[in-house]
């Protein structure tokens, strides 16, 4: 058994190594990099397993805050932005630039262009440890993991216990006779093995849970229009003519109230074709998952009191048992406040003061309400390191293909 490497003391100049060995059994490792500390800490589960002095972006070319991970390495690569500055032992976090990646220079202080930069051992090691996917999690000021037990956190689902032969009624017999049980010999198949004919994906998955965007919206009005017998075009999500044009001939058979009026579209209108077309109010919420840096599913949650923000957090799974329906969680919450306009938008009346002390996690997540069902469908895919993000401001400009969900924060 190999020890660790320790290299100085606590973080002051130091990293902190483990063996190799230790990582390729560390199946919920998550990274975090503190921008005031310039640090990094890897952990799994609850345990610190690597820490490392860093030096992020300087002023003009900051080191952009948020829930990232790993979605290219490369053990050489060459900038594509910096003259082909070499970056050894990349780790791609953006496809717009921003990569964790070894460096003679880490002064401890924000010195690079954006990047994450690492001492060269330490660099090299983390390499080693990582796996594509790994959560990576940077932040203005530091901050740690913590249990949570929370009943909207998903569970494993355990299986059915299969019967007892105590458990089996036989029909008795009748009078002293023996019974005669008749046999037919049957030709049995042969089976092909499990991993052929039910393969099972065993890759985290990747959940977030955000409010529904206007164009979701959008898209159901034009479905709703659609069914009402007016021309919408393509539901695409966009207000194009033959979508305005269907909305005001909407307005002018069914008047709304004066303040619904003077906007295009509004909550009154949304709900009002909905009835008119026989549905339901939409739920105002989405939960979306990933696996493999592709979607997976998609359902409807509901928001309690969508007034309010409902902050930016981020959960990990370990210890998932899938025989005993278990895991535990680990959660944190970001610093992440919205501009006047990003409220507006999002129908955000106030901001909700516990969304940085008191219990955010817990507030938000009391607030959240999922199916049954989407719950069964989750549980069945949870794994151990499979995570999920909760954010008021939806899918971000860099979540695309051939990445994790991507949150970028306000600091």
């Amino acid at each position: 058994m190999f020890s660790r490497f320790v290299f100085g003391l606590g973080l002051l100049s130091a990293t902190a190594l483990v063996h190799p060995a230790l990582a390729a059994n560390a199946r919920a490792l998550q990274i975090f990099v503190s921008k005031d500390k310039q640090s990094l800490t890897v952990y799994d589960g609850q345990e610190v397993i690597a820490t490392s002095k860093v030096s992020t972006g300087k002023p003009g070319h900051t080191t952009p805050s948020g829930i990232f991970s790993v979605i290219e390495k490369q053990k050489y690569h060459e900038s594509n932005l910096y003259s082909a500055a070499p970056m050894p032992y990349m780790q791609r976090l953006t496809w717009s630039g921003i990569a964790l990646h070894e460096s003679n220079s880490v002064p401890r202080y924000p010195a690079s262009h954006g990047c994450v930069r690492m001492p060269g051992v330490f660099a090299k090691q983390l390499y080693k440890m990582t796996g594509m996917g790994v959560p990576i999690v940077i932040t203005d000021a530091e901050i740690r993991p913590q249990p949570i037990t929370h009943p909207t956190l998903f569970q494993p689902e355990a299986p059915e216990p299969p019967p007892l032969l105590s458990d089996v009624v036989l029909r008795p017999a009748i009078g002293d006779q023996p019974i005669e049980i008749a046999m037919n010999e049957v030709s049995m198949p042969r089976l092909q093995p499990q991993s052929i004919i039910d393969p099972v994906n065993d890759e985290p998955v990747r959940i977030l849970i955000t409010r529904r965007s206007q164009r979701d919206d959008i898209i159901d009005l034009q479905g709703n229009l659609a069914l009402l017998g007016f021309e919408v075009g393509e539901a695409d999500g966009l207000l194009g003519p033959a979508t305005v044009q269907a909305i005001g001939d909407f307005k002018t058979q069914h008047p709304l109230d004066p303040d619904s009026r003077k906007s295009l579209v509004s909550d009154a209108l949304f709900e009002a074709v909905a009835i008119a077309a026989g549905k339901e109010k939409p739920a105002n919420g989405v939960l979306l998952v990933r696996r493999g840096f592709r979607p997976v599913m998609q359902a409807t949650v509901t928001i309690d009191d969508p007034g309010l923000a409902l902050g930016t957090h981020f959960f990990t799974a370990y210890n998932v048992d899938a025989d005993s329906g278990s895991a535990d969680w680990l959660g944190v919450t970001l610093a992440n406040p919205l501009t006047s306009k990003t409220m507006k938008r999002l129908g955000i009346s106030k901001l909700e003061s516990s969304i940085i002390s008191g219990t955010p996690i817990e507030n938000a997540l009391s607030r959240i309400g999922i199916p049954d069902e989407t719950r069964r469908k989750i549980g069945a895919m949870l794994v151990t390191g499979s995570s999920l993000t909760i954010s008021d401001t939806g899918i971000g400009p860099e979540t695309g293909e051939g990445t994790d969900f991507i949150t970028v924060t306000r600091g």
